[in-house]
């Protein structure tokens, strides 16, 4: 701000999960490299504080594996977003989400470009380039992009980032899962024809899931913050997380009930929505929900929403569940994942 050296900063959902991180480190990349005469800073930033970093797992191991160093990443408790904007400094680009939460929502106005996988929720300005496409993975979108770009500039360490993070959100491009499309599959074998010294599809994959599964030495407030989005109702928060467990390992853990209360007082939730997921040998996802919440009215709406959706129809059945402020299901729509849920918890709110 000092210096009146304008920053255009590539960001991703306040999950951070891989996605968000390779598709900002990626495509800040790109801009830096190819933005004649470029006028700004390219930076991409990782929408959690440091703190948190160690709780995505899989994006550490793959980072780690590459010789990315933590110390050259960039943190939302290291830049000042607010104070770039109000200097008349900062540009945006928002990647894996196109809503800024309520919090942010000052530095809509310096969003000028857009690219995200999911439907549009709303309309943007003239002057915001928006890419929104029903793909698998963000990291598609920008592979997309950056082969469209000059030769040379995608290289070795850029694709593997990108070719693990579509292996591993389109769940090793299995039809089974339900994610993958037909540009995720391209995605994938352009990576691999341009760098054929790739590793194996399989062996990613695999060693990505282990990394994303390994919740061992977690708390279960580590657990529950690991990949949280929160909703904003009528004066109510509610937190919806997934789990990396199945949802009977989840439920045994010591002390749960004391942990859900803690977790949410502590933020200001009025209830949580834990999504579990398990695979099997054929990667083939099993899904169950548990519904917390001390406020039953609360509790009832939310139930009732999902049960009685019908886009999509979850196909819940309902779990003896421990604890009256507790409901739990198994999902039988097990390709139903969180990003098709949040709508319908949206409009419940």
């Amino acid at each position: 701000v000092r210096r009146h050296q304008e920053v255009h900063v590539v960001m991703g959902n306040e999950a951070c999960d891989l996605d968000s991180t390779v598709s900002a480190l990626a495509l800040a990349y790109f801009l830096a490299k190819t933005t004649p005469a470029p006028k700004a800073a390219f930076i991409p930033v990782l929408n959690i504080p440091r703190s948190d970093f160690a709780l995505r797992t899989e994006t550490t191991f793959l980072l780690r594996e590459q010789g990315v160093p933590a110390a050259s990443l960039i943190f939302r408790d290291e830049i000042d977003l607010g104070g770039l904007h109000r200097a008349g400094l900062l540009s945006l680009t928002l990647v894996d989400h196109h809503v800024l939460p309520g919090a942010d929502a000052a530095l809509e106005e310096a969003v000028v470009e857009i690219l995200d996988h999911r439907p549009l929720e709303r309309d943007r300005a003239p002057g915001c380039q928006v890419t929104a496409e029903p793909v698998g993975s963000c990291a598609t979108l920008v592979t997309e992009r950056i082969a469209q770009g000059p030769p040379g500039v995608l290289d070795r360490l850029t694709a593997t980032l990108l070719h693990g993070t579509i292996l591993l959100d389109c769940v090793n491009l299995s039809l089974a899962a339900g994610k993958v499309t037909p540009r995720d599959v391209a995605c994938v074998s352009l990576l691999e024809a341009r760098f054929p010294e790739l590793p194996a599809r399989d062996a990613v994959f695999k060693a990505l899931q282990a990394a994303k599964f390994d919740v061992s030495g977690l708390t279960t407030e580590q657990m529950l913050r690991k990949d949280l989005k929160v909703l904003s109702g009528d004066e109510l928060l509610l937190a919806v997380s997934a789990i990396y467990v199945d949802l009977e390992t989840f439920l045994r853990r010591p002390g749960l009930l004391q942990d859900l209360d803690a977790f949410c007082g502590a933020r200001g939730y009025t209830g949580l929505v834990a999504m579990t997921i398990s695979f099997n040998e054929q990667n083939e996802p099993a899904r169950q929900l548990a519904v917390y919440s001390r406020r039953e009215t609360l509790r009832s709406a939310v139930c009732q929403a999902l049960e009685e959706a019908t886009a999509p129809s979850l196909h819940l059945r309902p779990l003896p569940s421990p604890w009256s402020c507790v409901s739990t299901y198994t999902q039988g729509n097990a390709l139903a994942s969180r990003k098709k849920v949040l709508p319908i918890l949206r409009a419940a709110l």
